[in-house]
């Protein structure tokens, strides 16, 4: 497992991107599914530093594990901010027009849709959301 500490600050994308792009090369993990993972990643990273810690400043912690059987990548994201369970949102109607739904909640949808599981859980003080994605 790795792990990298930054401060939840949408500035710190690409250094989030960086170091979780670096351990999915050296896995050897396909383009097109690195690409899936950025974005989830992205969308994961973004709404930590916009709500987790309201006006003020938190760190976000990134670990990343590999494992072997089967080929596959664990995505955790650690933050003290407020407790709040993304999955626990109903999903949106995706047969209503963009005008029609409520505003909100696709990112998640998305993130729930391309990645293979994720789970969330509060715990000691912390939100705790991990996305699992097969590489082969």
């Amino acid at each position: 497992m790795k792990e990298l500490i930054v401060e939840a600050d949408r500035m710190n994308l690409p250094e989030v991107q960086m170091f979780i792009d670096e351990q999915l090369e050296e896995a050897g993990c396909p383009m097109l599914t690195q690409t899936t993972i950025d974005i989830a990643v992205e969308e994961l990273f973004v709404n930590i530093a916009s709500y987790a810690y309201g006006d003020g400043n938190g760190n976000a912690v990134v670990q990343v594990t590999l494992h072997k059987e089967p080929l596959s990548v664990e995505i955790t994201f650690i933050d003290s901010g407020v407790q709040y369970d993304p999955l626990a949102k109903a999903d949106p109607d995706t047969t209503l027009s963009a005008k029609e739904r409520k505003k909100g909640g696709l990112g998640i949808f998305m993130v729930k849709n391309t990645m293979d599981n994720v789970s969330y859980e509060y715990k000691d003080g912390k939100n705790i959301l991990t996305i699992k994605k097969n590489l082969n």
